[in-house]
């Protein structure tokens, strides 16, 4: 799904169709995938289905894969740090020029679907529906670098016990179920997760020098540990260095 919106959105179509028979398991689950994702019956042509889908700007809260990739700049914008050995494992799209692609070619689902789950025991403040994140792969003063942006569909916080948060979790995290386990076990402080689409992979990497350099973050001490808010200036400085594309975001 996200190769054919990325496609979309590289050569600007206001509308997606999709044709397709309904004969066949599979073809069947297909349809329900894409009709998830905003795509609607509009007729049939030769014995196919033919769906379409509406693929103008537009943003709604309450559904965003039915406007996926479109984000509002209206919206709390947080830099999100993430460590090396999990960033290309949960973003591989995002996979860095030091890296080898061969080592994240095996079927995770949490690589390769668009909705995502971070956890993370972070305190206050935490992003709300519909905020926009910016993953900040850890690394230090040169190695550090913003790579990514997400949209928040949901922030879980009170789960029953620890099987809620494994079924939570496993799937869309990079995490296995012993490591859930033990985070849930280890430590007072419960995690929660923030369940988010992947959007959008910086084409050019700017490192934490970089973002100290343009105000971004005042230093080093600055680094985010948590969820940093930051303002909408400093979210189109970020856009601006990276080279972005900015046909996605809606002001």
């Amino acid at each position: 799904m996200k190769i054919i919106f990325d496609n979309a959105l590289k050569n600007k179509v206001d509308e997606i169709y999709v044709t397709i028979y309904n004969k066949r398991e599979e073809q069947k689950r297909l349809i329900d995938l894409i009709e998830l994702w905003g795509f609607k019956l509009w007729g049939e042509k030769n014995q196919e289905l033919v769906y379409v889908r509406d693929f103008t700007k537009h943003f709604d809260e309450n559904n965003m894969k039915l406007n996926y990739p479109f984000i509002s700049k209206n919206k709390n914008i947080f830099i999100v740090p993430i460590y090396p050995e999990y960033h290309t494992e949960l973003l591989p799209d995002s996979i860095l020029n030091t890296e080898s692609p061969a080592e994240f070619v095996e079927d995770f689902p949490h690589r390769n679907g668009i909705n995502k789950v971070y956890v993370s025991r972070a305190l206050e403040p935490h992003p709300n529906r519909g905020d926009i994140l910016i993953f900040y792969r850890t690394g230090g003063y040169y190695k550090s670098v913003v790579t990514t942006i997400g949209i928040v569909q949901e922030v879980k916080y009170n789960f029953a016990d620890v099987n809620d948060f494994i079924l939570y979790c496993r799937k869309s995290s990079v995490f296995p179920e012993e490591q859930l386990q033990k985070m849930w076990n280890d430590f007072q402080i419960k995690p929660i997760a923030i369940k988010f689409l992947y959007v959008y992979s910086f084409p050019h990497r700017i490192n934490m020098k970089e973002l100290i350099d343009l105000n971004v973050l005042k230093g080093v001490n600055d680094a985010p540990r948590g969820f940093k808010p930051i303002t909408k200036d400093q979210f189109d400085i970020i856009l601006k260095a990276t080279k972005s594309d900015e046909s996605f975001i809606i002001n």
